[in-house]
């Protein structure tokens, strides 16, 4: 039976952040925020490791080439800081905002199937991406060498169903290795 605090909640975790290494020598960090607001992941405190053991206040002090800079409590050096190098940070979904009907966390599209119009899979959600022009999502699936990089906009991805565990995307031509045709008749003989 849940009993509804952070510990029942560690189960449902949304990743909000990672510890891009030190900064300066005082035990500050540099902080990628994952929010839409980065600094509003401050607003998120305590986060936490993925498995819920170790937990950090956070006060931001400033910014750093591509991060917040901030001092997270119990780090006091900068061998400290930087032994956190690459720790992600999590909340639980509880204390995370109720979203608008067609926005979604990044961690609920991670995994999804992708189908075409027609349900053709064309692979899974490997990652959400934002390079500064609009989110992108990384796929990898059967027939791809390489993940392909689809737009997440309403034109590329008209149906996302967290339900159903699939989003239906209408990618642009030649984004995708061409389908190959079902075996069937040879066109103008009617023969196979």
């Amino acid at each position: 039976m849940s009993t509804g605090t952070d510990e029942d909640a560690m189960d449902d975790l949304v990743c909000v952040g990672a510890l891009a290494g030190a900064f300066g020598v005082r035990g500050e960090v540099r902080l990628k925020s994952f929010c839409a607001t980065p600094e509003a992941i401050a607003d998120y405190a305590p986060l936490s490791d993925e498995s819920g053991t170790r937990r950090f206040d956070v006060t931001l002090t400033g910014r750093a080439a591509n991060a917040l800079t901030a001092r997270l409590s119990g780090i006091r050096t900068r061998e400290e800081a930087e032994a956190l190098r690459g720790l992600r940070l999590f909340v639980p979904r509880a204390r995370m905002p109720d979203l608008p009907e067609d926005e979604f966390y990044h961690t609920d599209l991670i995994g999804l199937a992708v189908h075409d119009p027609g349900d053709t899979l064309l692979g899974h959600v490997r990652a959400v991406l934002n390079h500064g022009a609009g989110d992108l999502l990384e796929i990898h699936g059967p027939g791809l060498r390489d993940t392909v990089l689809l737009p997440f906009t309403r034109a590329a991805v008209p149906l996302v169903d967290l339900r159903e565990g699939r989003v239906v995307a209408d990618p642009p031509e030649g984004l995708f290795p061409a389908a190959r045709p079902a075996p069937g008749p040879t066109p103008g003989t009617g023969r196979g």
